[in-house]
């Protein structure tokens, strides 16, 4: 649904995206990550018609942005970085003039207005000036006009900037039950937003792709894959869980938070499966230590985000 075939972007001297090549269909959730400064923005902007490729290609659901740009933008849903609305107007009238613009009509117009007000909890605020609203609010507003239409594509810049964690929640659900048939491409730089929603992530760093997997495969990568994470009960003196699990062969390192009493033993690269978990487990039995929890890791998305973007490779 969405093709792109060297994507470039020069603002004079400076590179912004370099030569990005990459496909995605309905049913996917991509999170298209980055650090601050990384390209996604303007990729965006590139793939709505905000700006224009320096070179390269790119087209959603067969019509090419550049010499079919409003059939491409038909087909779009977007929310751009910020949400920005006219301040001036209330969040009613605002979605009724979006709804004009994708030319709604009839009781379909009605349903999908009263439909998006009711998902995005907007009845409070409806008649309310933008201007006056909250941030998170003011983003709601941003992701009703977005869906409004009930699009093929929607791409989001940073949806849930500014909201709480109760409405990062209903935003996250959101996104679930919409994707089933739609592509949803989200903009971010928070890996909790990833991990939350998204089937495939694509980094990149300096505008070029530096990897293309599912967050699952991603986070696999760090070096906390297979990790055991010992949370120690009272009475059981730290240290010496800390020099016992350090001494297994299959644990390569440990690491531990005295303030919340945990131990990790990170494992040793490519022993089988979880090895370390099984010997973690028999001496804490053996030992008859005060364990309050024993986890097993399955990788840490952030690290593994960090060594790509620093090192500039997969």
């Amino acid at each position: 649904m969405i093709e792109i075939d060297g994507l470039t972007k020069h603002y004079g001297r400076h590179t912004v995206v370099d030569d990005l090549s990459f496909r995605c269909e309905s049913g996917e959730v991509l999170g298209f990550l980055g650090p601050n400064g990384a390209g996604k923005s303007t990729t965006m902007k590139m793939l709505t018609g905000f700006v224009a490729p320096s070179a390269g290609t790119a087209s959603v659901c067969g019509h090419d942005i550049a010499t079919d740009g409003l059939a491409a933008r038909q087909k779009l849903g977007y929310l751009p970085e910020g949400a920005p609305c006219y301040a001036e107007m209330t969040p009613g009238s605002f979605l009724n003039f979006i709804a004009d613009i994708r030319g709604l009509k009839g009781s379909d117009r009605k349903s999908r207005l009263d439909e998006v007000t009711d998902r995005l909890n907007l009845g409070p605020v409806l008649h309310q000036t933008i201007d006056t609203l909250s941030k998170g609010f003011k983003r709601r507003v941003g992701l009703a006009q977005a869906i409004l239409h009930d699009p093929e594509v929607l791409i989001l810049d940073e949806p849930t900037d500014g909201l709480d964690p109760n409405q990062k929640h209903e935003v996250r659900e959101l996104i679930h039950s919409m994707a089933a048939d739609k592509l949803i491409v989200i903009s971010t730089h928070i890996l909790e937003e990833v991990e939350a929603v998204c089937s495939r992530a694509i980094i990149i760093a300096s505008g070029k792709i530096l990897a293309d997997d599912t967050p699952h495969n991603l986070a696999m990568q760090s070096r906390y894959h297979n990790a055991v994470r010992v949370s120690v009960g009272e009475g059981t003196p730290l240290e010496e869980v800390e020099a016992t699990i350090k001494a297994l062969e299959s644990v390569d390192a440990t690491e531990t938070d005295q303030v919340h009493g945990r131990v990790t033993a990170i494992a040793v690269p490519g022993t089988a499966g979880t090895k370390a978990w099984h010997e973690i487990s028999d001496l804490v039995n053996e030992r008859s230590w005060n364990i309050s929890g024993l986890e097993l890791e399955t990788g840490r998305l952030d690290e593994v985000f960090r060594q790509i973007t620093q090192s500039g490779k997969a």
